[in-house]
């Protein structure tokens, strides 16, 4: 399993090293944007607002917006030296009880596996086990600063991540104020439903029935050669003479079957949905404009862009004025 973060947990004096594995996984079926005619897969690229050029990756940095048209420019410098826990330790700041966590704050599980000596990793997993209690630290994880628990489960730790307390919202509905009465007669048969359907929960008897019939689907596409071959991006038009060999092989193949087989037969045995494609020669690279080095911190006003639809109609676009501010 992959580690998402290694460092150690301070446990009062006794230092325990370890590493932090999700401890989920989600199994959705995975499936891509693509063109329908052709199956090529649709692809994003960034895009400069201002003046429509194409923006590489090492060129984008973060802004906050201020207002509808100022904001201001934060360099990875900038974020480097923001006050945030540590990201190699974690030390308890406290314990509490399980119930007084709030199953609404909590976002996303990691196994707490050591990764040196195993005793001070016993001794916090058997003392948590003794008291019933949960941990509660602060730790540095993805960037940012979050709140988590540490529990024990099933022989190891989990550091279970939470939301803070602005983040959680509080519900707020007309029906809350609206006065309900509930007979006694009814909340008696309703109680009476509930205990002659009381079976505890067992994870293993419930399945995704929406993921088990999408591959059902794919298979069956599968197996009736529904299918959709996207081009190669080739660099040179050698792949283009192999796809022809392809072609009329696949059509000599078509034939010979309709001979053999008779012209009903072959008709119904053919794929119907078989779409080759003819190769694509890739797009010239477009290079990116000189830019020049942005300060650490500024604040820039942007004005509304050129009416530019897309990108493939550039035209030429009006520099709007940057007004900087000192940050």
């Amino acid at each position: 399993m992959q580690t998402v973060w290694k460092g150690s947990i301070a446990f009062g004096l006794v230092s325990i090293p370890v590493r932090l594995v999700s401890a989920t996984e989600e199994r959705d079926v995975q499936l891509r944007q693509v063109h329908k005619a052709d199956g090529g897969r649709i692809k994003y690229r960034r895009f400069c607002s201002v003046d429509g050029e194409e923006v590489p990756y090492r060129e984008i940095a973060k802004g906050y917006e201020l207002g509808e048209d100022d904001l201001v420019v934060l360099t990875d410098e900038d974020m480097a030296n923001l006050p945030i826990a540590s990201t190699k330790a974690v030390e308890v700041l406290s314990f509490a009880d399980r119930d007084a966590i709030d199953p609404i704050a909590l976002s996303r599980a990691y196994f707490a596996a050591p990764t040196g000596d195993t005793k001070p990793y016993r001794l916090l997993h058997d003392t948590l086990v003794a008291t019933d209690k949960v941990a509660i630290v602060k730790l540095a994880l993805r960037q940012r600063e979050r709140l988590a628990t540490i529990r024990p489960q099933d022989g190891v730790l989990v550091v279970h991540t939470m939301l803070w307390p602005d983040e959680l919202r509080k519900p707020q509905f007309d029906f809350m104020d609206e006065s309900v009465d509930v007979r006694p007669q009814e909340l008696e048969m309703a109680t009476m439903f509930v205990n002659a359907f009381e079976r505890g929960f067992d994870p293993d008897e419930y399945h995704d029935d929406y993921r088990e019939a999408l591959h059902q689907l794919v298979d069956a596409k599968v197996a009736g050669h529904d299918l959709v071959r996207p081009p190669a991006a080739a660099e040179d038009g050698s792949n283009v003479i192999d796809l022809m060999d392809a072609l009329r092989a696949s059509v000599e193949r078509v034939g010979e079957d309709a001979s053999a087989a008779g012209p009903q037969a072959a008709a119904a045995k053919a794929p119907k949905s078989v779409k080759k494609p003819a190769a694509r020669k890739p797009a010239a690279a477009k290079k990116p404009p000189a830019r020049k080095p942005a300060a650490a911190k500024k604040t820039v006003t942007r004005k509304a862009a050129a009416t530019k639809k897309t990108p493939a109609k550039k035209q030429p676009a009006k520099k709007s004025t940057a007004r900087r501010k000192t940050a």
